[in-house]
């Protein structure tokens, strides 16, 4: 092999595993959404959901979710959003402080997620 072609081998080579690399950890996760052993649902939602005080977008917000993946305690009624829905779903934020995501900020594919229990 004459060395442009080992160049050349070894520069693709080397794009493949950057690549590799630079695909997010969380890209696994976006297809999981289940309640696990622990009763917790451990789902995908959007970057920067909100969560509130209440089960209201009237209420207090206390926080975001800042990953594309989080756990979720429980789920409750309240107001209708978006989602077509009344379901909100009851985690820690990333600010520890403790809020209602409405469902539409989810990627379940029924709400409520099933074997998830109810607040």
């Amino acid at each position: 092999m004459n060395t442009r072609r080992l160049t050349s081998a070894l520069g693709t080579l080397a794009a493949t595993a950057l690549l590799a690399l630079s695909v997010p950890a969380t890209s696994a996760h976006a297809a999981e959404c289940g309640v696990r052993s622990d009763g917790r649902l451990y789902c995908g939602n959007a970057v920067g959901a909100k969560g509130y005080a209440d089960r209201s977008y009237r209420s207090a917000t206390r926080g975001t979710l800042t990953t594309g993946f989080n756990w979720f305690a429980c789920w409750g009624h309240g107001d209708p959003h978006q989602g077509q829905n009344d379901i909100w779903y009851w985690t820690q934020l990333d600010n520890g402080q403790w809020g209602n995501v409405p469902a539409v900020s989810l990627k379940t594919g029924v709400d409520p997620a099933p074997g998830l229990r109810e607040c």
